[in-house]
């Protein structure tokens, strides 16, 4: 994108490694150069605009630290519940993008992206397709890496038109609800770990939910349409949805009102059981095959110790056409002041004190996506959960705003100073043996910096040990060490000094 005299000229090139593609990329950004100055030039009336892309940002590097702490808070859960990362491209073929995701899936879904190729995918499909391509039928995966969305983005509600999408998914035949109970497991480790606020999860079934729709009279066409309207239950209010289900989606009164007798329903096993036993629930086989499953995949979070977030809850839908099984979503909530951005939910209305200020994660079972990808139709059972880590981002750069946390931006452990003129080669001698050692040191680009200086970029980078140098330590072979938070000084035998620093910097 380039601007030329207040105008935007966006240049769409296909990827090339031709040797003479960098000339050609010259040769038309020099024409564009031209042209402005034909149009008047920085001293005309039109003036060049300095800006990014609509629907993207930049991240400064307070904002990258935060991020990179998220992403590690991540990625360690992952890790430590034995996924394996794999990497897709950033563009799938169109025919692989084809397919039935939800009536609202052009506003809801994330892209695979192709200029000029842009069709609503869920994330799980290049997934779903790698696996069936290369006729993988078991792995736990995750896999982290920026998306593209094709719709008008939403910047004040954090919705970009490229972001960052987070997954963890299970694949293979595995006995019902384990692999599906440790995913709920993952999102209450993370959400515990950063710390972000109360948090609930909310899970449900679509069989559940199907043999709802069944008996309470919703005809069979209109199943995926129903579904749709009560997925907005988490924005607008139950008068909202029903108004839409009878008015636009031609439903009965009847059937209507028996369904908002049951998404009004939330609890735990005790809720399931209880259905089981409901005449209506009851008389659907499907329903009742998700109740059941509803009841064992609570016992085996009362063994992971989580039941206190989650919450089954029969208003929650998720309107993909691909879930087949257990969904779930899990909602920050807030008890007090929330901060206006954070506080952004999908409605775009700003949320009250002590209630949710929007999704966080969400996933499910897709039980049938790998088969419509492999020759033989082939099944692969999976589940999975997606991130939503651009608002953590919003919601973790906002705290540390709002308390005046210092952010360090970067992570090194030792500033190598000098208190006395032309010791410059003794620094630079030290910084290299330090660097090699596997020590994060600094040292400052000019010849005779002040000693005051030198202690100041400490403290204003958040460096916690500074190692100086004198004429006296280097003829006692030892270098000062300064603790910067303390101001502490201690001499350290050059021998061992890598030691010393590594030991007082362990936790840093």
């Amino acid at each position: 994108l380039c601007g030329v005299g207040g105008l935007s000229v966006w240049i769409l090139c296909p990827l090339s490694t031709h040797p003479l593609w960098d000339d050609c990329i010259d040769e038309e950004v020099a024409k564009l150069l031209e042209l402005k100055v034909q149009l008047g030039g920085d001293e005309g009336r039109h003036q060049f605009t300095l800006k990014t892309a609509k629907g993207t940002r930049d991240y400064n590097p307070k904002q990258m630290a935060i991020r990179e702490k998220v992403f590690n808070t991540i990625i360690s859960c992952f890790k430590r519940h034995g996924a394996e990362n794999i990497d897709t491209p950033v563009f799938e073929l169109k025919e692989t993008l084809t397919g039935k995701y939800g009536e609202d899936s052009k506003y809801d879904l994330t892209v695979s992206f192709k200029p000029t190729v842009l069709d609503p995918t869920p994330s799980q499909v290049p997934f779903a397709r790698y696996l069936a391509m290369n006729k993988v039928t078991n792995i736990k995966r995750y896999h982290i890496a920026k998306v593209y969305r094709r719709d008008n983005p939403a910047m004040t509600r954090g919705r970009y038109r490229e972001f960052y999408q987070c997954d963890f998914d299970i694949a293979g035949q595995y006995d019902p609800m384990i692999p599906d109970a440790e995913c709920l497991k993952i999102v209450h480790e993370i959400l515990s770990e950063l710390e972000l606020g109360d948090f609930r999860i909310k899970v449900n079934d679509r069989r559940i939910l199907d043999g709802m729709f069944a008996v309470c009279g919703v005809p069979d066409d209109k199943f995926r349409t129903i579904c749709s309207t009560v997925d907005k239950l988490d924005k607008v209010s139950w008068e909202d949805v029903r108004s839409e289900m009878v008015k636009e989606k031609g439903l009965s009164e009847e059937a209507a009102d028996q369904i908002g007798q049951y998404v009004s329903l939330q609890g735990g096993m005790d809720l399931a059981e209880r259905l089981l036993q409901d005449a209506k629930m009851s008389q659907s086989k499907q329903a009742c095959a998700g109740l059941t499953d509803m009841k064992q995949l609570f016992s085996y979070l009362q063994l992971f110790q989580v039941t206190d977030k989650v919450v089954f809850d029969l208003s929650l839908a998720r309107g993909l056409d691909y879930y087949t099984g257990v969904i779930y979503e899990a909602i920050l909530t807030q008890t007090g002041p929330v901060p206006v951005a954070a506080a952004q939910n999908g409605a775009g209305e700003k949320a009250e004190e002590g209630v949710s200020v929007g999704s966080v994660a969400g996933g499910g079972r897709y039980d049938g996506l790998v088969g419509m990808f492999d020759p033989k139709g082939r099944k692969v059972p999976c589940v999975g959960v997606s991130i939503g880590i651009e608002r953590v981002f919003s919601i973790m750069e906002q705290k540390a705003e709002a308390s005046a946390e210092k952010v360090r931006t970067t992570e090194t452990q030792v500033m190598v100073a000098s208190a006395q003129k032309n010791l410059l080669e003794e620094r630079l001698r030290l910084t290299a043996e330090l660097w090699n050692a596997g020590i994060k040191a600094e040292v400052m680009y000019k010849k005779n910096p002040k000693l005051l200086s030198q202690l100041q970029h400490c403290e204003d980078s958040g460096i916690p040990l500074v190692a100086i140098l004198g004429e006296q330590e280097l003829k006692d072979g030892v270098v000062k060490l300064r603790t910067v938070h303390s101001r502490e000084e201690i001499d350290v035998s050059r021998d061992k000094l890598v030691e010393e620093i590594k030991r007082r910097t362990s936790d840093v």
